[in-house]
């Protein structure tokens, strides 16, 4: 039998299976367990990720959320059977560095996406490089999203961003509503780019960068790239892929 520490999100929903799930299984500390078994929605596996991967244990998610693009459906309390037919998928995320209007440097990582959003009613005014070459020299817009693989089928996706398949090796740039050039619809490059986007009128036009679930606000010019250093190892049920959800978002786009 395997060990595993359960962390419930705090849901009325999530009573009766905690309350049902610790009377079978002895719940482990995080680093004597091998599996950490998340209950809860996909923005509470974002936190949980984060939270718990120093432990570098794999995790197993079981959705009592509302879509759970990285979560399992719950089919069953034998969780020693589903876990070892369990498939491994390994995610690194996006590792952003923001210098703000003072200055300072506040580093975040995200799963997802990182976003970079207007503050006020003025519209943001950014300019966007990868390392040395200028993908856009002045973008007026409402902010903009770059995106992993994993996070493109979400806010990315919203914004009419391009779904990316999990092993692209790639990473979307996705403008928000762009004001001028309207026609610019953002870029996918390689997912070893290191993109760089300036406030180009900190004082009118300030913007905050928001990492997954993370904000800074009043950003003078922020820098993107994945973080192989990271791993991120999530385990899904056989047929119920990240792979197969990101395709049945792409085929769902493309029949829109």
């Amino acid at each position: 039998m395997n060990k595993y520490h359960f962390i419930f999100d705090k849901t009325k929903k999530n009573k009766i299976l905690k309350k049902n799930l610790l009377n079978i299984y002895k719940n482990f500390s995080p680093k004597a367990s091998k599996v950490l078994v998340v209950v809860g929605g996909d923005g509470f596996m974002l936190h949980t990720l984060k939270k718990y991967n120093k432990f570098r244990k794999p995790f197993y998610g079981i959705n009592t959320g509302t879509y759970g693009f990285l979560m399992n459906k719950f089919h069953s309390y034998n969780i020693n059977k589903i876990i070892s037919l369990a498939n491994t998928v390994t995610i690194s995320p996006l590792e952003m560095s923001a210098k703000t209007k003072k200055n300072k440097i506040i580093s975040a990582v995200a799963i997802n996406e990182v976003s970079l959003l207007r503050q006020t009613r003025q519209t943001a005014s950014l300019s966007i490089s990868k390392g040395k070459t200028t993908l856009i020299k002045r973008l007026i817009c409402d902010g903009v999203l770059i995106s992993t693989p994993a996070g493109s089928t979400a806010y990315n996706s919203s914004v009419n961003g391009p779904i990316l398949s999990l092993n692209s090796k790639k990473i979307a740039i996705t403008p928000i509503s762009p004001f001028r050039p309207r026609r610019w619809i953002g870029k996918v490059v390689p997912s070893s780019s290191l993109i760089q986007i300036n406030n180009l009128n900190i004082q009118k036009r300030p913007v905050s960068a928001v990492a997954d679930n993370i904000e800074v606000r009043n950003i003078k010019s922020i820098k993107i790239k994945i973080n192989n250093h990271i791993k991120f190892k999530l385990l899904y049920d056989k047929n119920n892929s990240l792979s197969k959800k990101i395709k049945l978002e792409q085929i769902r786009k493309i029949k829109k």
